[in-house]
C-alpha cells in the first residue's frame, strides 16, 4: 500500500511538473525549464542532474542544457563542489519575473502605444476621416491603463506584508475599473 501511495504522489508531480513546463512555454520559454525547476523546487532534498533526468524521463544532456540555462537567470545552484554536485532552486522567482516583464511586455505595450501616437498625430495632421481619432484615443488610454497595472506589478515585491498586498489589489482593481471605463467609453465612441 504505501508504494502504491507513492506511485500516486510522483505521478500527481509529474503532473505539476508537467503543467509549469506548459506555462513556461506559454511564455515562450522551453517547457523543460519548468518541468526541472518545479521538480527540483518540490524535492524534499538536492537532487543530480542525472536523478531529475531519470524523475523527468528526458535525457541527462537535455537536463544539463535546462540547468545551465536557470543557473544563468539565477534559479537553479549547486549546493557543493564539483560537475555532479546536487542542484537546488532558488525559490525567489520574482526577480526574474519582473526583469522578463520589465524587458519584454513592458516593451511591447511602449511599442505600440508609440505607434499609436503617431498614428493619431498623422490622422490629426492629415485631417482624414478615414480613422476614428475618439477611438484611437481611447485605444491609447487603455494602454497607458495597462502599462500602469504592469508597473505595478512590476514594482511590488513578493513576498510582501499583507497591507502591501492590500494596497496592490485596491490599486489594481481601480485600473482594472478604469479599462472597464474606457471599453464603455470605446462603445459610445463606436455609437457616436
Amino acid at each position: 500500500m504505501p508504494d502504491r501511495d507513492a506511485e500516486r504522489l510522483d505521478h500527481r508531480v509529474q503532473q505539476v511538473c508537467s503543467a509549469a513546463g506548459t506555462l513556461m512555454e506559454y511564455w515562450g520559454f522551453k517547457s523543460i525549464l519548468g518541468r526541472v525547476w518545479t521538480y527540483l523546487a518540490l524535492r524534499a532534498r538536492p537532487l543530480s542532474q542525472t536523478e531529475v533526468a531519470d524523475a523527468l524521463g528526458v535525457s541527462k544532456s537535455l537536463v544539463s542544457a535546462a540547468v545551465t540555462e536557470l543557473s544563468g537567470y539565477g534559479l537553479v545552484r549547486a549546493v557543493g563542489e564539483g560537475r555532479n554536485a546536487p542542484l537546488e532552486v532558488v525559490m525567489d522567482v520574482w526577480p526574474v519575473i519582473t526583469d522578463i516583464l520589465r524587458t519584454r511586455e513592458w516593451l511591447l505595450l511602449e511599442s505600440a502605444r508609440m505607434a499609436l501616437d503617431q498614428a493619431i498625430e498623422e490622422a490629426q495632421a492629415s485631417g482624414s476621416r478615414a480613422y476614428d481619432v475618439r477611438r484611437m484615443e481611447v485605444i491609447k488610454a487603455m494602454i497607458a491603463a495597462v502599462q500602469r497595472l504592469l508597473g505595478i506589478v512590476i514594482s511590488i515585491r513578493m513576498p510582501g506584508s499583507a497591507a502591501g498586498v492590500q494596497d496592490w489589489i485596491a490599486t489594481a482593481t481601480s485600473l482594472i475599473d478604469s479599462l472597464r471605463a474606457f471599453g464603455s467609453a470605446a462603445d459610445d465612441a463606436r455609437r457616436g
